[in-house]
């Protein structure tokens, strides 16, 4: 590394011997090897063996001119050296039988036999038996290198790196939710970085580096008598031209001829490319953690800036990733990734590229990891959602590039939810609750927050997206509107008695009957439930007012904005905007939301209807100090428990139940379930303007008539419902 671009001082060392040798050995490696291998095989140079007479080969098998022993022997079995030689290259492309070493054993006892026991043939002398192992080394040697030139990948353009496109998933305020795919950062020079950083790399990974040929026979001795100190691998022994030779070329096989294909790689760079345009290479393309390439790349991703712009200590917090960059991650473990970085500032003091003034200093500045983009483990079952629809938006020559998703999720929301979710289910722990989910959203259907699990590191599956449960009583609100849309009023009575319905009896969870009431159920309500958002099919049969047809937990949630809107459908989204990496922009939302679902008068009357749930009903345990509504649900045996309620503002559900449907102790929905859904609310609702909701006395936010479509069903005669 030229002075002058990094200011770094390398180690006055031995650099004449290696020079010389890099010069005799390393001016064409791989052509003079490349030659000896098409010579060995059939090339049109390769000597050609002495001709044998195909009708004698089998005399000559047996009579091959043999070695005297040391006692005057003549007869001395032939090897399989010797057996190979008796047959032309003619022969063996035809395919002729070569013979064994089982078969030249057995003829030699043979042999032993027929002779005078006092004229066998003597062992060899450990002299020559040492002499004919260092042969066979050789030869082992030669064709394992053989073996490993043959096999070397193809070596292409090294400016053009093969990688996954990244989507780099953003909040609603701009902070980083989760990344996938290979992130790489801009390609940087020496002269544009700190003096530290490459310092740093180079003192904790190959500290030989501008004193060897790109193998360092003194690096490898010392490894190996550390190795052997501490009786097990705790250095290695490759230089950053074989790290870059097998992050560039070769698989992660940790086989002998993978690593006889890095050194000779690593040969070939060095004689290829000067020791600074190796360096900038591997710094541009090394692996650092978290779908990182490269410093550039890490650094915005942990510290949010450019790697010209990083400190010592983040320099050092860099290069201490390279020995495990997921283990030392300061976005995984910060305390660890805290002490890695100590390690590498004290190694930069023993090879003197800094003092240790400096790397005092340089470890006060350890909590500026805190600026570290630090993404909610939560919040990744968000972010798979939005990864797998982000492929839609875009298409055309956008199709494989770099993108950046802007969402609509907002991470104090997301903090509150997983908060309540974690309260609630170690509470729920007596009661046999393992799972629970939480969906938070605008009344417009934009999604504020989103819980998925107990734990996403456990299991991945979504259960606000993908689970189909049974939504008990929540369903209910679908079964009022659709009797309140064909002329039944609240005030009507009915009588709750038992009922049969064929072999079918109904019954709620108490198992008791209250006489007359009010409406509690009628038929046909799946126009009414598909017209607010339920997308699962439903099934059409009596028990259907109970809630036994499966939703998921968003589509139900979805379905309560038309209340809390005033009668308008929304529909869940998470994208706001996608660019790609140049900051164009392709993707963007527009529109006013949905269309109206529900008449002014009857969206009153629900929430009415829905806030006395909370006020004097199952939900009590979920009221507000400002006006809300919601329903509770609660299957058969306690399998599922759910509280769906909003605000104005707001319209979250909860879910609690068992992945592999064990029905919970006595868990309903308006015990864990509604005060999961309080908590969360109080969070989410704190320092917001208490709204009012649509009622049919009066009062709320009556939005104006959506310039589309009125979706609205006619209402039929009520004899005919």
């Amino acid at each position: 590394m030229a002075s002058s671009e990094t200011g770094l001082k390398p180690e006055p060392s031995g650099r004449s011997f290696f020079a010389c040798m890099r010069a005799s050995f390393c001016l064409s490696p791989l052509r003079r090897i490349r030659r000896d291998i098409f010579n060995s095989v059939g090339g049109r140079t390769l000597p050609r063996r002495p001709h044998v007479d195909n009708r004698k080969k089998d005399t000559l098998r047996e009579h091959a001119p043999r070695p005297a022993t040391a006692r005057g022997l003549r007869f001395v079995a032939p090897s399989v050296l010797q057996a190979q030689e008796t047959c032309s290259l003619r022969e063996r492309r035809r395919g002729v039988k070569v013979r064994t070493l089982r078969q030249t054993m057995a003829e030699r006892r043979r042999a032993d036999l027929r002779v005078d026991p006092e004229d066998r043939p003597q062992r060899a002398t450990g002299g020559e038996r040492r002499g004919g192992a260092q042969l066979s080394r050789r030869r082992w040697q030669r064709r394992l290198v053989r073996i490993a030139l043959l096999t070397l990948p193809p070596i292409g353009d090294l400016t053009m790196a093969a990688r996954r496109p990244s989507v780099t998933v953003l909040g609603a305020d701009g902070s980083v939710i989760a990344t996938y795919g290979d992130l790489f950062g801009e390609p940087l020079r020496l002269r544009d970085l700190p003096a530290y950083l490459p310092a740093a790399v180079i003192a904790t990974e190959d500290r030989r580096f501008y004193h060897h040929f790109g193998i360092d026979p003194i690096g490898l001795a010392r490894a190996a008598y550390v190795n052997y100190r501490a009786g097990r691998i705790v250095q290695g022994g490759s230089t950053i031209s074989q790290q870059l030779a097998k992050n560039l070329f070769l698989a992660p096989d940790r086989t002998l001829t993978r690593k006889v294909q890095e050194a000779l790689l690593a040969l070939w760079l060095e004689h290829k490319f000067t020791k600074d345009q190796l360096l900038e290479i591997y710094l541009n393309r090394v692996y650092l953690g978290a779908g990182t390439y490269g410093i550039d790349a890490a650094a915005h991703r942990y510290f949010d800036k450019s790697a010209r712009e990083v400190t010592l200590y983040e320099a050092a917090v860099i290069a201490g990733l390279l020995k495990a960059p997921t283990r030392f991650s300061p976005a995984r473990d910060s305390e660890r990734a805290a002490q890695r970085a100590a390690q590498v500032l004290a190694i930069m003091v023993g090879a003197g590229y800094i003092t240790e003034a400096q790397a005092a200093v340089a470890t006060r500045q350890k909590f500026q990891l805190a600026v570290a983009a630090r993404m909610r483990p939560g919040s990744r079952y968000f972010a798979d959602w939005i990864y797998d629809q982000s492929g839609g938006y875009v298409g055309g020559d956008s199709a494989g590039s770099d993108l950046v998703v802007v969402t609509t999720l907002d991470p104090r929301l997301q903090a509150a939810a997983e908060t309540a979710i974690a309260t609630t289910l170690r509470a729920g722990e007596k009661a046999d609750v393992e799972q629970a989910a939480l969906v938070a959203m605008s009344p417009d259907g934009a999604v504020r927050a989103m819980v998925g699990g107990r734990s996403y590191g456990e299991s991945q599956f979504n259960r606000s997206t993908q689970a189909l449960r049974q939504p008990g009583s929540a369903f209910k609100p679908f079964v009022y509107l659709a009797a309140l849309e064909r002329g039944i009023m609240p005030s009507d009575r009915f009588v709750d008695q038992p009922i049969r319905i064929g072999n079918w009896q109904p019954r709620n969870y108490e198992g008791t009957y209250r006489g007359e009431i009010t409406l509690t159920g009628v038929e046909n309500v799946i126009a009414v439930a598909h017209r607010l958002g339920i997308t699962s099919e439903l099934t059409r049969d009596a028990s259907l007012a109970l809630g036994t047809s499966e939703v998921s937990l968003l589509d139900l949630t979805t379905a309560y904005c038309a209340f809390a809107s005033g009668g308008f459908a929304a529909l869940p989204y998470g994208i706001v905007e996608i660019r790609d990496s140049r900051g164009a922009v392709l993707y963007h939302r527009a529109g006013d939301g949905g269309s109206r679902v529900v008449s002014p008068e009857l969206a009153g009357t629900m929430n009415d209807l829905l806030s006395g749930v909370l006020s004097r009903g199952t939900g009590r345990a979920a009221a507000l100090d400002r006006p809300a509504a919601g329903k509770t649900g609660t299957t058969q045996d306690f399998h599922d428990a759910w509280f769906i309620g909003y605000t104005a503002d707001l319209v979250a559900g909860v879910w609690l139940g068992n992945d592999d449907n064990a029905p919970m102790k006595h868990v309903t929905g308006g015990t864990l379930p509604a005060r999961t859904w309080h908590s969360f609310m109080v969070a989410a609702t704190q320092g917001m303007l208490a709204g009012l909701l649509h009622s049919i006395f009066g009062g709320g936010d009556s939005r104006a008539p959506s310039p589309r479509r009125d979706i609205l069903s006619p209402r039929p005669p009520p004899n005919n419902w």
